[in-house]
């Protein structure tokens, strides 16, 4: 058997098919490969008790305790039983207990003195920890077979706990470990031996072999530091060449004209740009200056002015005569960008009451990239959605083709076969993580050369985040606001434990409106009949969470219910309206002009208004259930308000028990103004796998040991190796082993959602 199919042999074929099964299905294990970098989450010392006392609700954990007490307990006349078991590891105490026929058994095992590994999901029942129908293995007495093996295969000495799950225990994963562990020999090392060497890491088949069963503590910070380096070396390797294949790529380099549109525009601004804006917007014009597509990612704080320094690299492509298109998540931040880039152009943009109106003008050529009809400097600025008309949706294609717009605004409708530009010179995709990998590439096939492309996102994201997830892109930050815009002032109001703080809430969107402001109104649902069946799940998850955490059941709020409340009650005699991504796309683009003109004072949305809606008068904002949300999209939401000269307030209403973590998530909201602080705190509470965009990819990660949040370090030296190894070889021809691994680790559609740029 060659070295690479002893990983790939199907678990079935080893473990027998009821443990595949469930391997697979419950743990997403399917070969030897899959179990063997399946790393224990923690160690256990034979004669250490666990701390009991720092176990994690809700979490399928796995303890090695003693027994304290054990009774049985007799309820309805006799007919029911129930055994009740405490642990104890001399700091804290840990409840067990098994109902009906299942007390029999752990009611002759478990006895007091006795100790045991126990599994299960850690609940709280009249406000004590509890196991409920654990299982368990006797660790102290030679009477049972199974603890024999298990003293056998530990050896007294360090006991791997393994992620697990309700049907398969820790320490029958470490059994079925033990089946698979001697192809572990066979195992293929990614990292060329002289970097190997260099750094002092051992052989991957003897890192693996440490993991597993290790005899010291040092054996598992061996194999720890060895086996980090493998994940980062080899997302790097893919990054690199990455990296290097497009610097192989041809590009049309977009060189802006003195004296043209961009100068013209740069001349009208009635603001000074920021120094961010100035550097950010140099790093990008001289990537449009050269000749292989710049691959830029521009993050910046929530109201920072990435929609200005991009408009501005626009300006530039379309002076060196190519067309610029602009891809925005949903409809309404597409027109809200329409607006606002119109806006800021001023007579410079041609909008489309002028092209009709003025024929074109002897003389001027189609796709010089200047508006006809217009003045000698001006470009045509057109918005492409799925929801326009058809002569509209007509005329904005025939501009797109014969090169009369040299900017478009559009949705995921820019993708379609039928859109063509006359010459696409580059590509703004704001908010990438909206969109898949397949859709940002379907618009940059539509170049005659691939186009430059620029991603922004205003979720501020880690620079170990940014070297992983981002890895194929150069990173410019905005980390600048500008002149004129005002802070924040954010507040929790515990709305169950100080309902009086809610009805003070509504006060101050109230004097917030006298003062000639506005205000909006954030929920988590819609709150129709035409709620789908995802929307239910999801809600119905998102309640069982509530419930965990604060034992609360409701449903999510809705606009449509708390428009109609306020309406009648705290904000009577104010002009509400609502807004959300089932209204009809005219309706939705109706509310928010009027919004935005101030003929509307308490706008209650979904969070269609996350990103882009730009409203400077609006100075409040009310997030009901906060606590549904996460960190990043509450700063997001949040950035709504305070873009004008009057400061901002958002007041996050959650009914969580101050105790909880969702409480913990919204006070870190409200105690920090900073994205990347709060990006970190939002990281740190998610798995990795969500991290690195597994839901967006659609296939796991391949980081089980680094941790892209802790391990900077490693992810910075790994580039770097990375980087040298790629430079001198790019396609890897004297390193099979790591090509082998590339192949192995990261799967087609997993290197394709690292291609995403």
């Amino acid at each position: 058997m060659d070295r690479v199919s002893a990983f790939d042999e199907p678990l079935k074929k080893l473990l027998g098919g009821a443990t595949a099964k469930v391997m697979a299905e419950h743990l997403d294990l399917h070969t030897v490969g899959d179990l063997l970098h399946h790393y224990p989450r923690r160690y256990e010392e034979r004669g250490q008790l666990t701390a009991l006392a720092d176990l994690p609700l809700d979490e399928h954990v796995t303890v090695v305790a003693q027994v304290a007490d054990a009774r049985i307990m007799v309820f309805n006349n006799g007919r029911g039983k129930r055994l009740e078991v405490t642990l104890t590891d001399g700091s804290g105490r840990l409840q067990l207990v098994f109902f009906g026929h299942g007390v029999h058994k752990p009611h002759k095992e478990l006895l007091p003195g006795r100790r045991a590994m126990f599994a299960g999901k850690v609940s709280v029942f009249n406000r004590k920890m509890q196991l409920a129908h654990p299982t368990y293995q006797l660790l102290d007495t030679a009477d049972a077979d199974e603890a024999t093996e298990a003293v056998d295969a530990f050896a007294g000495r360090l006991l791997p706990i393994y992620p697990a799950c309700k049907q398969l225990d820790s320490w029958r994963i470490a059994k079925a470990v033990d089946t698979v562990l001697p192809s572990a020999r066979d195992a293929v090392d990614p990292l060329p031996l002289p970097l190997r060497e260099g750094r002092g890491f051992a052989p991957l088949p003897e890192a693996l072999l440490k993991i597993h069963r290790p005899q010291t503590k040092a054996d598992i910070a061996d194999a720890r530091d060895r086996l980090k380096w493998d994940e980062a070396f080899v997302l790097q390797v893919a990054l690199a060449r990455r990296r290097y294949a497009d610097t192989q790529l041809p590009a049309v380099a977009r060189r802006p004209r003195h004296g043209g549109l961009l100068d013209a525009f740069d001349a009208k601004l009635p603001f000074t740009l920021t120094e961010g804006q100035e550097k950010v917007s140099k790093e990008i014009f001289d990537d449009l200056a050269t000749e292989h597509p710049m691959h830029r990612l521009l993050q910046g704080e929530v109201g920072s002015g990435k929609t200005m320094v991009a408009l501005r690299a626009m300006l530039a492509v379309v002076d060196a005569g190519g067309q610029a298109a602009m891809l925005a998540p949903t409809e309404v931040l597409a027109q809200q960008h329409h607006r606002s880039i119109t806006e800021m152009m001023g007579e410079l943009a041609e909008n489309w009451g002028l092209w009709r109106e003025a024929p074109p003008q002897e003389g001027r050529r189609s796709g010089d990239g200047r508006a006809l009809g217009g003045s000698d400097l001006g470009t045509k600025v057109v918005l492409l959605t799925g929801s326009m008309g058809m002569a509209a949706r007509r005329q904005a294609l025939l501009d797109l083709v014969t090169g009369e717009a040299g900017i478009v605004i559009g949705t995921h409708a820019l993708i379609e076969d039928k859109v063509q530009f006359h010459d696409l010179g580059l590509v703004v995709v704001d908010e990438q993580h909206r969109f898949g990998v397949e859709q940002r590439d379907a618009l940059r096939s539509k170049g005659k050369q691939p186009p430059h492309l620029l991603v922004m996102t205003a979720t501020p994201i880690p620079r170990t985040v940014a070297m992983t997830v981002f890895g194929d892109l150069e990173t410019s930050v905005l980390d600048q606001l500008p002149a004129g815009r005002s802070p924040i002032a954010s507040h929790v109001v515990p709305a169950k434990d100080k309902p009086h703080f809610l009805s003070r809430a509504w006060e101050r969107v109230r004097e917030e409106v006298e003062n000639g402001h506005q205000a909006y109104v954030v929920c988590p649902r819609i709150g129709d009949d035409a709620d789908d069946e995802a929307e239910k799940k999801n809600r119905k998850k998102a309640a069982e969470k509530a419930a965990e955490e604060d034992g609360e059941k409701r449903p999510p709020l809705a606009v449509l219910e708390i428009a109609e409340q306020l309406a009648k009650g705290a904000l009577a005699g104010l002009r509400i309206e609502v807004l959300h991504g089932r209204m009809n796309p005219d309706d939705k683009d109706d509310v928010m002009r009027r919004f935005a003109a101030g003929h509307v004072d308490v706008l209650v949305a979904t969070t269609v208004i996350e990103v882009g809606v730009n409203v400077p008068n609006a100075t409040a904002m009310v997030i009901m259930d906060a606590d549904r949300f996460g960190v990043s999209q509450l700063h997001q939401l949040r950035g709504r308000v305070g873009r004008g000269s009057a400061a901002g307030l958002c007041l996050l209403v959650s009914e969580a028990h101050e105790a909880s973590p969702a409480r913990a998530r919204l006070s870190a909201v409200a105690a920090t103004l900073d994205g990347f602080e709060l990006s970190r705190i939002d990281l740190e509470q998610r798995r990795e796998g969500d991290v690195l965009g597994q839901a967006q990819s659609g296939v796991r990660t391949s980081l089980r040991m680094l941790s892209v949040i802790d391990d900077e370090e490693v992810i910075a030296a790994a580039r770097e190796e990375a980087a040298t190894i790629v430079a001198a070889d790019p396609d890897l021809a004297h390193l099979p082993e790591l090509r082998t691994a590339l192949a192995a680790l990261l799967d087609k559609e997993r290197e394709e959602y690292l291609d995403k740029g």
